[in-house]
């Protein structure tokens, strides 16, 4: 198993969205990096931080499960979709998108917090100018954010 931060804008998509649907797609991934990770890396079992960016409350603010792994995201091929790529062909289909489920609500974790965190300092998430929206969590950072949110 392996962890994962994957950030969305809630306005957009939240953890209480995900928390409504149960189990959702994690569609729009338009960065070829991330797209890797999706596609090549990300396993059912994994689990994932789900983080609010672009918000009044940036942060980690919940646990999702990997449910399904990589297949291509459909909204590549829809005209009317902001993720609609018109590049994209169904033989070789360049996005992907994996389905997670989700654990639980976390307390609010911020990014102003984590930065102030010795023990995340490698992270990705804190470096300057990480954009990623998926991004690999280590074992010793995920339980050092669980433990920041007084709740393990």
């Amino acid at each position: 198993m392996a962890y994962w931060l994957f950030k969305t804008e809630p306005d957009t998509f939240s953890i209480d969205t995900l928390k409504q649907q149960k189990v959702s797609p994690w569609e729009g991934v338009r960065n070829y990096q991330a797209r890797n990770m999706l596609r090549d890396e990300i396993k059912c079992g994994d689990q994932v931080m789900i983080y609010h960016s672009s918000c009044k409350d940036i942060g980690v603010v919940g646990i999702a499960n990997v449910v399904k792994e990589a297949y291509p995201d459909h909204f590549q091929f829809e005209p009317t979709s902001a993720y609609f790529d018109p590049k994209a062909t169904c033989e070789k289909p360049p996005w992907v998108m994996v389905d997670i489920e989700y654990q639980q609500h976390l307390r609010l974790v911020s990014l102003a917090r984590m930065k102030k965190t010795a023990e995340l300092a490698e992270m990705p998430l804190v470096k300057r100018g990480n954009r990623l929206s998926v991004m690999p969590v280590t074992v010793a950072q995920w339980q050092q954010i669980l433990a920041m949110t007084g709740q393990f």
